[in-house]
């Protein structure tokens, strides 16, 4: 995805205000073979129709400068309190050389096809809607697909059930294996199933409870003997 942005020469506070009201929008970009940030700008409606697009988050984005196109990543976005306005955008540089971790949206498919929706008529609760990656930047993804077809009752899709794709790891290093989509009985199952429990348990009360008192008759049949001598 490949956006324009201008050099500018004035910061602070002052001169970021005097700039948005001519529709502009301030920016920085980090990093860079001199480490020195560069003070840039972009036209605001062009960002703000930019940021409504899942790439702009998640992917590599070529930004022109100059005439020169530079490889960045969206670090940071100020948004106005209640107002549709973008205050300030952070962007870093990248390093083809170098390994970097990204949040990477899922998106997830074929949960209908699968027969813990179409047979059992299940609830499927994502709970996971990104994963943090750690790749390189020829590798990264703009998404991950999941395919939830093989969705059974009674059984979630943890993360070391999908495969991910070629040059890209999770940024937890295997050392974690989170729920990414949780599988749930229907309501009326759930309580039918929590009805079957109790009466199940039901006879076992009712037996513990006869036996207490039985224990507790005992001695006072062996009393009664005593009391006539």
């Amino acid at each position: 995805m490949k956006f324009v942005a201008f050099e500018r020469a004035k910061q602070g506070t002052g001169a970021s205000r005097r700039l948005r009201i001519t529709g502009r929008t301030p920016g920085i970009v980090y990093g860079g073979e001199n480490g020195q940030p560069q003070l840039i700008e972009l036209d605001h409606n062009a960002l703000f129709h930019a940021i409504k697009k899942e790439a702009f988050h998640s992917s590599i984005l070529d930004m022109e400068v100059d005439g020169k196109t530079h490889k960045v990543l969206l670090r940071d976005l100020q948004m106005h309190p209640f107002k549709p306005l973008v205050l300030h955008v952070d962007f870093q540089r990248v390093d083809a050389k170098t390994r970097m971790h990204m949040k990477v949206p899922l998106h997830y498919v074929g949960q209908e096809e699968s027969d813990a929706v179409k047979v059992d008529h299940c609830l499927v609760n994502h709970v996971m809607t990104e994963l943090d990656v750690s790749c390189l930047p020829a590798n990264l993804p703009e998404f991950i697909e999941v395919n939830l077809s093989g969705l059974v009752k009674g059984k979630s899709l943890h993360l070391k059930d999908i495969t991910l794709p070629r040059g890209v790891a999770s940024a937890k290093g295997g050392k974690d294996n989170p729920v990414l989509v949780s599988v749930v009985m229907p309501a009326a199952e759930a309580s039918e199933a929590n009805a079957e429990a109790a009466a199940a348990a039901a006879p076992a009360d009712a037996k513990a409870g006869k036996a207490a008192p039985a224990a507790k008759a005992a001695p006072a049949a062996k009393a009664a003997p005593a009391a006539k001598k």
